[in-house]
């Protein structure tokens, strides 16, 4: 995908986005390659200083609050609270607040696979193939979930030559194997003792989009969890947009239908297109 055109905005617009996860990340590199000329603060909630985030808080223009995540939001006076007292005023403000796993993590869950968005194929897909090479065959899988993303990993499994075994019963602890790629996770265990064994096990588990900070603001959320956006990533609110696993497309979660960095090129076209409009029609965007 090719970058964003330059902004062209003459005054300095302030975006403020609440999360940093990848879709957030992804945004600020989109309107950094793009040459966006005012100021990006990024609320994580994170205490750690990932490597990746990091990166980002060397650009001059970007402002990374690390531990200071976002916690109320006033759509009237464009101002962004944080949980510790801390406030930022925003031209724009993205909220991406990603999603949640509905049920607490299975025993050993870190040892396998999961897929909670379409960004996990690539990264299953390279995982299979790994599997593959070191089986010598077609690898057995087993699928574990329900819904939208349990059907997605299923077809990507399958594209890559995988026979998935799939259940919709939870299972009480993932168990080790003896893959030399790391990917141990081989067999589950269900609360009656029962098991399924195969070569690689995926999760994918219902989550629910983070979007209790929108809801507090008055935006519009969809029925089942998920900041209800437009096309151009508008929410229903002015000057507030939503990207990620946070934002919901015609009642599905954004990271089922997009891929983050898609997502985040495109969000960034209208962020840009929006900036340098002007503030006379800022206050409508």
């Amino acid at each position: 995908m090719s970058a964003p055109a330059p902004s062209t905005s003459a005054t300095a617009t302030r975006i403020v986005i609440a999360g940093a996860g990848p879709a957030a990340r992804a945004l600020v590199t989109q309107l950094d390659r793009a040459r966006f000329a005012g100021t990006i603060t990024v609320l994580s909630n994170r205490d750690d200083t990932p490597e990746e985030l990091l990166e980002l808080a060397l650009l001059p223009q970007v402002s990374v609050r690390f531990g200071q995540p976002a916690s109320h939001i006033d759509a009237v006076n464009r101002t962004v609270a944080t949980a510790d007292g801390m406030e930022f005023a925003y031209d724009h403000l993205v909220i991406a607040t990603g999603s949640a796993p509905v049920a607490n993590p299975v025993e050993g869950a870190s040892q396998c696979l999961s897929y909670s968005t379409i960004d996990d194929a690539a990264r299953i897909a390279e995982a299979v193939g790994e599997v593959t090479r070191e089986l010598g065959r077609r690898p057995l899988g087993i699928l574990v979930g329900n819904g939208a993303a349990a059907g997605q990993a299923e077809a990507v499994l399958r594209a890559r030559g995988v026979r998935p075994v799939r259940t919709t019963a939870r299972p009480a602890a993932v168990v080790p194997g003896q893959s030399v790629s790391g990917l141990a996770a081989s067999a589950v265990i269900f609360e009656d003792g029962s098991s399924m064994s195969g070569d690689l096990v995926v999760l994918a588990e219902e989550r629910v989009a983070r979007d209790g900070l929108a809801a507090s603001a008055g935006l519009r959320t969809a029925a089942n969890g998920g900041i209800v956006i437009s096309q151009d990533f508008r929410t229903s609110v002015p000057g507030i947009w939503a990207i990620g696993d946070a934002a919901a497309f015609d009642g599905v979660r954004l990271g089922l239908l997009v891929a983050a960095a898609s997502a985040a090129g495109a969000c960034a076209t209208q962020l840009l297109t929006a900036a340098s409009a002007g503030p006379a029609l800022q206050a409508a965007a």
